[in-house]
C-alpha cells in the first residue's frame, strides 16, 4: 500500500494542466526519411498538417504517404525545401547528412526537427549556430531520451526542489553489433550504409540528454577510453577511419560535477538508460537486465512511474518507441511553432547532447587524453 509521502511524490509528478487546444493554427510540414521518419506523430497533431513527404527510394515515400495520409510527395529533400506551403521540415535522413540538411531547409526560410545527432563535426555544430542565430528560424533535436518520462520525472522532481543537486550521473546507450559489417543495418541493396563502422561516440546523445537534459549543466572535459575488435572488418575499411566499437568516457561539467557516459556497439546489453545521483535521493531507469524503475529518497523508494500521456493532445497518448517519447517530440515541435517560442530542446541544447560526443571520440584516439569541450551557446 502507498503510504502518505509515496502519495504526496505520486500527486507532485501529475500533469496539473493538461494539454488543450489553445490555438486554431495549423503547421504545415514536410516529412523527410521513410525509416525512422515513420515513427512520429504529425498527423494526429491538433495543430499540424503534413504537407508533403520525401524520400529517395519510391516505396518508401509510398510509406510515409500512406502513414501521414497526404498526397504530395517529392523525390528529394532538396525539391521538398521548394514548396512554399511547407513551413518546417521533419529530417530523417542519415545521421552524417544532418547538419547539411538542417541548413539547406533553414536557408530555404523552413523552421526544422531532425533525428540525433545534430551534427557529427565541430565544424558542422558552428555553422548550424551561425545559420540559427542569421535566419532566426527554429531548430530541436528529436532526441528520445529527453522525453523518456523517468527524465521527465527527474526534470519534476528536481524543478520541485525533492532530489536536490545532482552530484554524478551515469547513463549508457547500448546497440549490440550495430556497426559491424554484419549487421543488417550496415548494407542496402548490395552497399553499405552510414552505419557501417560508425563511430559510438559520434552518437552520443541517447546518453548526454539524460543529464543535460534534466539539469541543463554543460560538459566541459573529456576522457575517453575506445575498445575494437582487430577481426571485424568495418573497422579496417569504414568511411570515418573509426577503429572503435565502443566508448567509455568520464565528462566533467561546468558545475564540477563527474558524469559517466558509455556508447557501445558490442557489449552484450541493450537500450538507453541512466542513474541520477544526489545528495536527497536517486533515481534509477529500468534497465535491459531487469531492473525496476526506481525513486530512493531519505524517506521511502518509489517503483511507480506516471505515464505524463495528459501533456499530450488526446490522439496522441500511446507509445511508438523509445520509451514513449515519440508523441511528446512531435507535441513540443509543434507547440513551439504555434506558440512562437523555442523549443525544449533547441539548437543550442541539442548542440550541449552531440558536441561533447565528438570531442570524446578524438579523446579515445589519443588513448584517452582529457580535452576541453568547446561551447556552442546563445549569441550575445
Amino acid at each position: 500500500m502507498a503510504t502518505a509521502f509515496s502519495e504526496e511524490i505520486s500527486s507532485l509528478l501529475t500533469v496539473k494542466q493538461p494539454w488543450q487546444k489553445s490555438s486554431d493554427k495549423t503547421i504545415r510540414i514536410g516529412v523527410v526519411g521513410g525509416g525512422f521518419g515513420l515513427a512520429f506523430h504529425w498527423h494526429e497533431h491538433p495543430n499540424c498538417k503534413v504537407e508533403a513527404v520525401s524520400d529517395l527510394l519510391p516505396e518508401r515515400r509510398k510509406r510515409l504517404q500512406g502513414k501521414y495520409k497526404c498526397d504530395k510527395a517529392y523525390e528529394s529533400l532538396e525539391e521538398l525545401v521548394k514548396d512554399p506551403a511547407i513551413e518546417a521540415v521533419a529530417v530523417f535522413t542519415p545521421a552524417p547528412d544532418h547538419a547539411r540538411h538542417v541548413i539547406l531547409c533553414m536557408e530555404h526560410g523552413k523552421h526544422v526537427i531532425s533525428a540525433c545527432p545534430a551534427c557529427i563535426t565541430l565544424e558542422e555544430a558552428q555553422k548550424m549556430k551561425e545559420t540559427k542565430e542569421r535566419t532566426g528560424l527554429r531548430y530541436m533535436n528529436a532526441e528520445t531520451s529527453y522525453f523518456r518520462k523517468e527524465t521527465i520525472a527527474v526534470r519534476e522532481l528536481l524543478r520541485q526542489g525533492i532530489l536536490g543537486e545532482i552530484l554524478y550521473c551515469e547513463a549508457e546507450y547500448y546497440h549490440l553489433g550495430i556497426g559491424r559489417t554484419s549487421h543488417e543495418l550496415s548494407w542496402r541493396d548490395g552497399k553499405k550504409t552510414w552505419r557501417c563502422g560508425y563511430p559510438p561516440m559520434l552518437y552520443p546523445t541517447h546518453s548526454t540528454a539524460f543529464l543535460v537534459g534534466t539539469t541543463r549543466e554543460r560538459l566541459t572535459k573529456v576522457s575517453c577510453i575506445g575498445t575494437g575488435d582487430p577481426n571485424e572488418p568495418a573497422l579496417k575499411d569504414n568511411v570515418y577511419g573509426n577503429t572503435f566499437l565502443n566508448g567509455m568516457a568520464m565528462f566533467l561539467t561546468d558545475r564540477g560535477h563527474p558524469f559517466r557516459c558509455n556508447v557501445a556497439w558490442d557489449v552484450f546489453a541493450d537500450g538507453e538508460r541512466a542513474q541520477w545521483f544526489s545528495n536527497n535521493g536517486a533515481v534509477y531507469s529500468e534497465n535491459s537486465a531487469g531492473q525496476p524503475f526506481t525513486i530512493r529518497l531519505k524517506n521511502e523508494t518509489i517503483s511507480t512511474l506516471p505515464d505524463f500521456w495528459d501533456m499530450l493532445p488526446e490522439t496522441m497518448r500511446y507509445d511508438s518507441g523509445h520509451g514513449g517519447s515519440h508523441p511528446f517530440l512531435t507535441n513540443e515541435f509543434i507547440m513551439a511553432l504555434v506558440e512562437e517560442r523555442e523549443p525544449a530542446i533547441d539548437l543550442y541544447e541539442s548542440l550541449a547532447f552531440c558536441v561533447p560526443g565528438i570531442v570524446a571520440h578524438e579523446s579515445a584516439k589519443k588513448d584517452g587524453e582529457q580535452l576541453p569541450i568547446p561551447q556552442f551557446e546563445k549569441k550575445g
